[in-house]
């Protein structure tokens, strides 16, 4: 395999030794919510070696969460992917926790919340008090809100930075680093350092609201449920010409209701706040489809019904 140090960009290197030799690299590794990404984010640490450590507002709630990584790991053993012994050993390096003191040794911790701006700027502000190691990094897994809002919540805005997975966890490749103004290259590397050691293949990107992917997507999203508003063509047809006509595996309104409608209108309304551009806001559709309460998958029905 080769070396992560071949895939970071020449500008940021400074040093001579590797992150294993300056006892830089990461091992233990926290996180913050173990919801469907905090869970899966435990799960590839877990499987490259790391000592992972779940924190959740309460026993039930971490319980679950173990259960979702469990799950996981029992299908990689269905389908021949993993060996039980490994699935156990996996596991045993998961260690869940509602004290999130316990975090003070950690050398990564990623919040992986809901997307709240002010739940997630609470987080930064008592880990910041709580992580000991000056060399931590403070990660956050949004997916559209800007990072720096989060870094200055802490007294170490220069070792905040965004990692932005992708769901499911386990199987998406992609991970976005994005990076602050504030943000120190040697913190922006050992983070890309660590995204390659569990898999993912990093893009890097500056600190708007989006990043990369949303910034392309939620336009591409929000155009399909504006033809489908104006009757220009019915859901399905939208979704056959996406799928057949550009080869993507599922058509944006059935996308859409796998992500969720209330979290696709989320990141078009921060998406909107940050750039005032009209092909950003939410259309009508959107907006009374989540009042009412039709938000997909997740609740039975959205642009379409799941029984």
């Amino acid at each position: 395999m080769a070396s992560w140090l071949a895939m970071l960009p020449a500008p940021h290197h400074h040093a001579t030794t590797s992150l294993e030799e300056s006892g830089l690299s990461i091992e233990r590794v926290g996180i913050v919510g173990g919801g469907l990404m905090g869970s899966g984010i435990a799960e590839v640490s877990a499987k490259a070696g790391m000592d992972v450590v779940v924190h959740e507002v309460n026993a039930e709630i971490a319980e679950q969460a173990l259960g979702r990584v469990q799950k996981s790991l029992d299908r990689a053993v269905e389908r021949g992917k993993l060996e039980p012994p490994g699935r156990d050993e996996v596991l045993g390096r998961i260690n869940m926790t509602t004290d999130l003191n316990e975090m003070a040794d950690r050398q990564l911790v990623i919040e992986a919340i809901t997307e709240n701006e002010d739940l997630k700027k609470d987080i930064f502000g008592r880990l910041d008090d709580i992580v000991t190691d000056s060399d931590a990094i403070l990660a956050s897994n949004t997916s559209s809100i800007p990072i720096t809002r989060l870094a200055v919540s802490t007294s170490r805005p220069d070792h905040v930075v965004g990692m932005h997975f992708f769901s499911p966890v386990p199987v998406m490749a992609l991970m976005e680093l994005v990076t602050t103004v504030m943000s120190d290259p040697g913190v922006e590397d050992r983070a890309q350092a660590f995204a390659t050691q569990v898999g993912k293949t990093v893009i890097r990107a500056k600190d708007r609201a989006g990043f990369v992917v949303n910034m392309l997507l939620i336009p591409y999203w929000l155009g399909a449920i504006r033809m489908y508003e104006a009757g220009i063509a019915s859901k399905e047809d939208i979704d056959t010409g996406m799928k057949l006509g550009a080869n993507h595996p599922m058509g944006p309104l059935e996308l859409v209701d796998f992500v969720g409608l209330d979290v696709t209108k989320f990141v078009a309304d921060v998406l909107f706040e940050e750039y005032k551009e009209p092909l950003y806001a939410s259309p009508p559709l959107l907006t009374r489809m989540v009042e009412a309460g039709l938000l997909g998958r997740k609740t039975g029905e959205g642009f379409y019904t799941y029984v």
